[in-house]
């Protein structure tokens, strides 16, 4: 369900050679797999040997907005200056595919920010092809909304605080104006032009910062009243790291009296950790820390002592069965639990059934071949009967989606497809059954990025009820991956963030047939991910690929792929991938908020799976994860030493030999079932903690 959507980004030569066969670039929605060992990329030096000539790109500014289009053109000119006759000048795409679209005449479509660069290819008979690429930028529109950090409504003079002010154009995209600011009245409260804000004398005051035609305003009232002392609650604790601290402030007049709708302004010191403006505390490291809530001048301080996660556990692999014919992906388990189901990909054209009755001697009982170069996303209904698997890359380009009958678990039998309106492919997709509406299919289209709702209360005769998309260009409109959980629908919309459905859910009156917009989490991938550009150059691949909801949080996961491998390296050495890890505390369903998050050194997010207080994690290249999300999540949890367990899944009898590419995990009776792309299932336990023992 939650998977991989990479694009090999072609070197400019490997584009030379295929611009010289043909000028028609491929769909961006025919996602590949990342690429198997093979030969060498094509030599560039005779790109361009022509001493003297130089391919000139016009228009001089390549820099669009969302939803604005240019035409590119391409001008040979000679060592004389003037231009060279009989040439041919062709057009493709050298990465950037998610965020617009390149047609072989050279008119670039923008649809979301970030760099689609662009391999322009001047052909002429006899000749080597000249080589350049242009890179368009696609930034934020104008600036339409600002958004002010946290502030109180009160403050007493004396007091200081700085504001920050984010800039959004209409789209949500975050821009990075630096806005000005202006006091109402400067004799009650001041603002410096970098938003630090001073109560001078009592009063009124309201505040604004602008950037372009977009403002926002906040009200002070400056109190006529003295603090006199200040209490923090609590005084003391003693805790672990990682656990999350709410710390009360309360300003007292002479009489002793609390001053009502005062808020402290908090700091910390020493340590390492994270204190959000309303008291909200985690330290990252074991050991002692001092938290102190201000008014002005008077303070107060409270005692904090923390002591080791100590999550780690020990692992056992319990089961393996390698494959090394093609790559694997999705795996899956029978409600029965005796059976488990695994994709394929790289021409695999099947899955697997396996026997797991005996975990540690998984055996393939059956596979099922279709039309497609991949199945990438397998699921059952709950009750076992049926199964439904994706295709992309099916030789007659009608792929879609199967359903096949699970009478015999060890033998699944397709009986019916859905490829009405999804011809280009389905990505991934999510069976949900609930009270009074039946059971669904939620799947995707690789074409135009909307979700799709088809009915399967008839397996044989599967249709559609139906779709749901977001309001921005076709060109960039992706979505990766649907979660269904109690009535809502969680989305990873690729450069539109997380959105959330009500299918049934009765907070805003949708159902299967009528699904409507809860909520919607966007954030900045380009800024996010400005260090992948810096590492591997622009046009890279990044988006939300994958959302879990697990109580009160949604975990949510970022694919990331560099736009070119490391120069003059091979192998596990060439590439890697990126990708961080959101949380976002959903207990106000509509008004998602991000506040724990995850940044792994090396690797990066592919799917998840979450019970009880842990989270499994399937890390790409970097193997297998798992994770302590007991109690409050809060900052950066690597920091925090919640990480568990961590499994390398190379195998030297794999695929390929001794490189994990860890696809996903399903959990079930203590077991994980752990896919790595490169070399097939893992079973995987973790060992119960042995706690110390003391004398």
């Amino acid at each position: 369900m939650r998977h991989l959507a990479r694009f090999p980004l072609a070197s400019v030569a490997g584009l030379t050679a295929a611009l010289c066969i043909s000028a028609v670039a491929p769909r961006a929605a025919e996602a590949q797999e990342p690429p198997r060992p093979g030969p060498e990329r094509p030599d560039l030096s005779l790109a361009g040997a022509d001493a003297g000539f130089v391919l000139r790109i016009l228009p001089a500014d390549l820099t669009l907005t969302p939803g604005d289009s240019l035409r590119l053109q391409g001008v040979l000119v000679g060592s004389n200056g003037e231009e060279v006759s009989g040439v041919e000048v062709r057009f493709q795409p050298a990465g950037g595919f998610f965020e617009g679209q390149v047609r072989p005449d050279g008119t670039v479509l923008a649809g979301a920010t970030g760099t689609i660069p662009v391999a322009v290819v001047a052909v002429r008979e006899g000749a080597p092809p000249v080589v350049e690429v242009a890179n368009v930028r696609v930034v934020p529109g104008p600036a339409a909304r600002v958004e002010l950090s946290h502030a109180p409504a009160r403050m007493v003079p004396g007091q200081t605080l700085r504001l920050s002010a984010r800039v959004f154009s209409a789209q949500e995209d975050v821009r990075d104006d630096a806005a000005s600011w202006r006091s109402s009245n400067e004799s009650v409260l001041r603002v410096s032009s970098m938003g630090v804000v001073t109560a001078v004398a009592p009063g009124q005051a309201t505040l604004e910062a602008t950037a372009g035609a977009a403002s926002a305003t906040h009200d002070f009232d400056v109190l006529d009243v003295e603090v006199a002392r200040v209490e923090i609650t609590p005084g003391e604790l003693h805790g672990r790291q990682g656990d999350v601290i709410d710390f009360q402030a309360r300003a007292l007049d002479p009489e002793g009296r609390e001053i009502p709708g005062l808020e402290a302004a908090w700091t910390l010191a020493p340590g390492q950790g994270l204190l959000s403006p309303t008291g909200r505390f985690v330290g990252y490291d074991a050991g002692d820390y001092m938290v102190t809530a201000s008014f002005g001048n008077r303070s107060a301080s409270a005692a904090v002592t923390l002591g080791f996660r100590d999550v780690r556990r020990q692992v056992e692999v319990v089961g393996r069965l390698p494959r090394t014919l093609f790559t694997t992906e999705e795996v899956w388990l029978h409600p029965s639990g005796d059976y488990a189901y695994l994709g394929t990909g790289s021409g695999g054209d099947r899955f697997y059934a396996i026997d797991i009755r005996d975990p540690a001697n998984p055996v393939v009982t059956d596979s099922v071949v279709a039309n497609t170069r991949r199945v990438n996303d397998l699921m059952t209904t709950p009750d076992g009967r049926y199964m439904v698997f994706t295709r992309e890359g099916a030789a007659d380009r009608r792929n879609g989606l199967v359903v096949a009958h699970l009478y015999d678990p060890a033998h699944p039998v397709p009986i019916a497809e859905f490829t009405e309106g999804v011809t280009a492919g389905v990505h991934s997709s999510f069976i949900y059954e609930q009270e009074g509406h039946g059971i669904h299919v939620y799947l995707t289209n690789n074409g135009t990025g909307a979700m799709h709702i088809v009915d399967l209360s008839d397996p044989y005769n599967p249709r559609e009820v139906a779709q749901w998309r977001t309001p921005r260009p076709d060109a960039a409109r992706t979505l990766h991956d649907v979660d269904v959980q109690d009535g809502l629908a969680y989305m990873s919309y690729w450069n539109d963030g997380l959105v959330i459905l009500d299918i049934g859910a009765g907070i805003k009156g949708g159902s299967p047939s009528n699904p409507q917009l809860v909520s919607w989490a966007k954030y900045d991938l380009n800024e996010e991910y400005r260090d992948v550009e810096a590492r591997h150059g622009p046009g890279f691949i990044r988006g939300t690929h994958t959302a879990w909801r697990h109580g009160k949080y949604v975990f949510v996961g970022d694919e990331v792929f560099p736009a070119s491998d490391v120069e003059g390296a091979k192998d596990a050495s060439a590439t890697r991938a990126f990708g961080n890890l959101h949380v976002f505390d959903v207990t106000d369903i509509e008004n998602p908020v991000r506040v724990a998050w995850w940044k792994p050194d090396y690797g990066g997010v592919h799917n998840l799976w979450a019970a009880g207080d842990t989270l499994y994690m399937g890390a790409y290249n970097a193997g297998f994860r798992t994770f302590d999300i007991s109690g409050e999540l809060f900052g950066d949890l690597g920091a925090q030493q919640r990480e568990m367990v961590h499994v390398h899944t190379g195998d030297m009898d794999g695929l390929v030999p001794n490189d994990p590419m860890t696809w996903g995990v399903v959990v079930r009776d203590g077991l994980a079932y752990v896919n790595d792309m490169h070399n097939g299932l893992w079973i995987i336990r973790m060992k119960p903690r042995e706690e110390p023992v003391f004398e």
